[in-house]
């Protein structure tokens, strides 16, 4: 979509330069007249285009900072053209800079900052907007806003720990499959022709020798086709599993893979709880809030059945009644629902179980680091453990033959 530079009064008479997008100029300028400005000059940029920053990401960290600090400078009093100016100054990421000096304008201009963060869809989710919307709404921007950064953080600090968690594994294994090609290129026929030298061309050798023989001829002929081969299905699968159909496919087994399904569940339901709390607290509806909350699971499967709920709910059942039908989401869960809904106290209960869920997600992943790492060491050792004896058992026979 094109953009366009304006210069233009505010409400308050002042001069402010700024830029928009539009499907033309007449569009663009019946915007601003929307947005309370007196448009004075606004002509199409070239050189400068917002679907290009765009494609730009803003690291959830810096969300999450840029979110406590508004909170705390609107509790304090300061105004919000001035604190979007002092957040603009602060922040390193260009992008991110140019989104929230453009926000702060439109807010010097008259927008709602809900409306004024929904136009970058990319950096502020709709869980992000919504409840920004509803806090603006009740009068309570502040506490949501530090509601948001908590939740931002908590989910800043699950994605770490998984990082931190599979980094081993994916390089030792990384490491396997380099120190495999190698062997089976490299060493494997050297020590063949060797093998071969010393007993000759009908030597004969044991069972595993001749298979590691047989597994580096195949590769040494054949690598470059199953380089391409490898490449273009994994080219084809993840463009499939990019469709709609495709991904529910994928999340649904991964919900039946053992020791995975514990770990995205737990997650989710972290996730669920805590989102649906800030969202009920901030006085969102329960059915927005519900399909809101929807998308941030992280799964499609549970996203769904969470939908489902939601349509439930609208026709007049409660949400534990509809949750306590599902096959993935824990019992407790609805039980616990069920207490909130009785006491009116369901945010309340949602935050204790969203803290529950957190705390068990760092265990587990603490306790699949603590497993996954000694078993990649000895699936790399039982690699070179398994070459190695393929080689020594024959060259053992080989000299004994030959001293006899």
């Amino acid at each position: 979509m094109p953009g366009f530079k304006y210069t233009a009064n505010n409400k308050s008479n002042k001069m402010v330069d700024g830029f928009i997008e539009a499907k033309d100029k007449e569009t663009a300028i019946e915007a601003l007249k929307k947005q309370g400005y007196k448009p004075l000059v606004v002509s199409e940029s070239k050189s400068f285009n917002i679907d290009i920053l765009s494609s730009k990401k803003v690291k959830t960290k810096d969300i999450a900072i840029f979110t406590r600090q508004l909170s705390t400078m609107i509790s304090a009093g300061v105004p919000l053209n001035r604190a979007f100016i002092t957040l603009q100054q602060q922040t390193d990421n260009k992008y991110f800079k140019t989104v929230i000096g453009d926000v702060g304008k439109q807010i010097e201009g008259g927008a709602s900052i809900g409306d004024a963060l929904s136009k970058y869809p990319k950096v502020f989710s709709d869980i992000f907007i919504n409840m920004v919307v509803a806090g603006e709404a009740g009068g309570i921007l502040d506490d949501i806003l530090k509601r948001l950064a908590t939740q931002l953080e908590k989910s800043e600090s699950i994605r770490k720990k998984i990082k931190s968690a599979t980094t081993y594994p994916k390089v030792v294994f990384g490491l396997t499959i380099g120190a495999f090609m190698i062997i089976m290129n490299v060493i494997v026929p050297k020590i063949t022709a060797m093998l071969f030298e010393l007993g000759g061309p009908d030597a004969k050798l044991p069972m595993l020798t001749r298979v590691m023989i047989s597994i580096s001829n195949f590769s040494k002929s054949y690598a470059i086709p199953i380089v391409i081969v490898l490449a273009v299905a994994v080219f084809f699968v993840r463009k499939y599993l990019n469709t709609p159909g495709g991904k529910y496919k994928y999340h649904r087994l991964l919900l039946m893979t053992p020791i995975l399904k514990n770990v995205i569940i737990k997650i989710a339901i972290a996730r669920f709880a805590r989102t649906f709390s800030s969202l009920m607290s901030a006085g969102v509806s329960v059915n927005k809030a519900l399909r809101v909350t929807a998308g941030s699971m992280g799964n499609k499967v549970l996203e769904k059945e969470l939908l489902d709920a939601a349509v439930d709910v609208e026709s007049g059942k409660q949400l534990s009644d509809s949750l306590s039908k599902s096959h993935h989401y824990p019992p407790i869960v609805p039980q616990m629902i069920t207490i909130g809904e009785e006491t009116g106290q369901i945010d309340k209960i949602l935050v204790r179980i969203a803290d529950f869920y957190e705390e068990e997600v760092d265990a587990t992943i603490e306790g699949l680091s603590s497993l996954l790492e000694p078993l990649m060491i000895v699936v790399l050792g039982g690699m070179v453990g398994l070459v190695a004896a393929s080689v020594m058992a024959p060259l053992s026979s080989l000299t004994n033959s030959l001293a006899k």
